[in-house]
């Protein structure tokens, strides 16, 4: 890929429940499209900053965290930095514990990034991983402001990263008009080897959208996340790299939806007994 300009960039945001697995995700399709010739900028939205961990090898300082240092104003170096493959990574943190908006890190950072003009960069791909337990102003300033494109939501088979995917889909409903986002659809981690891929297909068939892949349940990704790497980087030729260079291939090419179906109240109430006869009839 050797896009010309913006309108060529691929920009695409990974939302998700706090602990879903996001973070490798994302880190991961950064790794793979870098390694297929796309000059990628990874953006972690989490305040926990620990998105480019697996891709730098270590937690990086964040936006906010310069600004403290230097209020004067940052640079380019201060903020960016180089990780496995080439991907440049960027982290906007957030407040300590009780004091401030975790979500103005965001609108700090994308103030920050368009003073450095970082955007005139000729990136090919930007992936942003962004927090989704509470999509507030500012964790939906990515799709709201459509830095991203497409959307995809990072869920488990558990009925609260489920809860926290139809809260996601209603973010992105509202941020529907002459800039709209789409929704590219659902990734399945298997967190573990019984996960209940019923339950994800039928909350995809509710809500009128699509699992796009299910990321295996695999010891080569834990170990990869243990040791700070990217399972490209860590265990290159393991089925679990291959998985997520197809999955970086899928959604180079997938377009994404705009008609979005959130569950309402009722609705949530009718899954969740559907979600409990699995459990039930599993037993």
């Amino acid at each position: 890929m050797n896009p010309q300009n913006e309108k060529d960039c691929l920009k695409i945001a990974f939302y998700g429940k706090g602990g879903i697995g996001k973070s490798t995700v994302s880190a991961n399709v950064s790794a793979a499209l870098a390694s297929q010739g796309c000059k990628t900028l990874h953006i972690g939205c989490d305040p926990k900053a620990d998105s480019a961990r697996c891709l730098v090898g270590r937690k990086i300082p964040t936006v906010l965290q310069q600004l403290q240092i230097k209020p004067e104003g940052i640079d380019r170096n201060d903020i960016v930095f180089p990780g496995f493959g080439g991907v440049d990574c960027i982290e906007a943190g957030g407040p300590e514990a009780g004091i401030g908006c975790a979500g103005r890190g965001i609108i700090t950072m994308m103030e920050g990034l368009k003073y450095l003009e970082l955007w005139r960069e000729g990136w090919d791909a930007v992936i942003y991983d962004v927090l989704g337990d509470v999509v507030c102003g500012g964790f939906s300033v990515p799709m709201r402001e459509r830095y991203a494109d497409t959307v995809y939501i990072v869920t488990s088979a558990e009925f609260m990263s489920l809860y926290a995917a139809n809260n996601i889909m209603k973010a992105i409903s509202r941020s529907q008009g002459a800039r709209s986002v789409t929704l590219g659809g659902l990734i399945h981690n298997c967190r573990t080897g019984e996960s209940k891929r019923e339950a994800v297909e039928q909350f995809a068939l509710l809500t009128g959208t699509q699992v796009v892949a299910d990321v295996p349940f695999s010891r080569e990704i834990t170990l990869s996340e243990l040791a700070g790497k990217t399972v490209l980087e860590k265990y290159p030729d393991s089925e679990a790299a291959g998985f997520f260079k197809e999955l970086a291939g899928v959604i180079a090419k997938h377009q994404g939806q705009t008609h979005i179906k959130a569950l309402n109240d009722d609705e949530l109430e009718k899954f969740s007994h559907y979600m409990l006869d699995l459990e039930l009839a599993k037993a």
